[in-house]
């Protein structure tokens, strides 16, 4: 496809196959879908985000709040099977393997909600393990839901929220049907796993490590397993077993998803189809989140 060139203007929005000359962006957001074919020469970028680029992973971008840097992938859309074969090692009853089609790319935090972001947010901290770039953990989904408003009022435009269970898992999978994203076994230096044990005093000895201490997905994606559980926006309920397209779980229920494992639960709750259900106002030192953002 012929691109199309475009020299000198200042502009909020970039279009795909097109060739940037000379241009000034104040971007007031950036959708992974407008970068197809997208060229920039000697251009300029203004606007709440703090810096973007690509790697060998694909798009990510970056907002940074009170000195606090937090960084986004974007994620493409695609088809893929959620849940579990019947026959998957591990597997639970509540995995039914179903066809899902996210029809959008969305940005998906690369790594779980740090406890520095949390505290240049809340100024405070709950989490029961203390490091600034350990997960956030000891957060309800109402105080999730909280922290995410309160940003949401500081900067606008980031427009965030939790991901949809199907968001989740697809993110998780990273193209992938293996029981994991590094395939069907896992080791304590891919995934922070079941490391809880008493000592003589029974006392716990597990627990949470940085955000970025292990391993990272194929698509850029830092602890989708073990470490800390992940909220999701969902209400729980039972797959369908027909084909979904964008799905967001039933409309009320009583407990919400959570997902990935922690360092507390065993190997084969941290599989990438393994799913919690948590009521909101459950909290715990194994519990922790991620950020996404709505779809522009």
């Amino acid at each position: 496809m012929k691109k199309k060139i475009v020299k000198g203007k200042s502009l909020q929005r970039i279009q795909p196959h097109t060739k940037y000359m000379g241009c000034a962006f104040y971007l007031e957001d950036l959708c992974g879908d407008d970068l197809i074919g997208v060229e920039f020469d000697n251009c300029s970028f203004r606007g709440w985000l703090s810096d973007w680029g690509k790697d060998s992973y694909g798009l990510w971008m970056a907002f940074t709040y009170e000195n606090v840097r937090h960084v986004f992938r974007w994620i493409e859309s695609g088809t893929f099977w959620m849940g579990s074969p019947s026959d998957q090692a591990g597997r639970s009853g509540n995995e039914r393997r179903h066809q899902v089609t996210l029809e959008h790319g969305f940005w998906l935090a690369e790594t779980a909600c740090t406890q520095q972001l949390w505290e240049a947010v809340m100024k405070s901290n709950p989490s029961k393990f203390l490091g600034e770039n350990c997960p956030v953990d000891s957060v309800t989904w109402n105080n999730c839901v909280n922290f995410i408003d309160t940003l949401n009022a500081k900067i606008p435009q980031l427009n965030l929220c939790l991901p949809s269970e199907a968001q989740w898992e697809y993110a998780c999978r990273a193209g992938t049907t293996t029981r994991f994203s590094f395939g069907d076994e896992v080791t304590t230096k891919q995934v922070n796993y079941g490391r809880m044990r008493y000592d003589s005093n029974e006392e716990y000895n597990g627990k949470t490590i940085d955000v970025k201490e292990l391993p990272c997905n194929a698509w850029g994606l830092y602890q989708m397993h073990g470490n800390v559980l992940e909220w999701c926006n969902d209400w729980y309920g039972n797959y369908s077993d027909k084909a979904q397209i964008n799905p967001t779980g039933p409309e009320k229920g009583t407990c919400k998803v959570s997902r990935g494992g922690s360092w507390y639960n065993n190997m084969e709750a941290s599989r990438c189809a393994y799913r919690h259900d948590l009521e909101p106002n459950v909290t715990g030192s194994a519990i922790g989140f991620r950020l996404s953002r709505r779809y522009p």
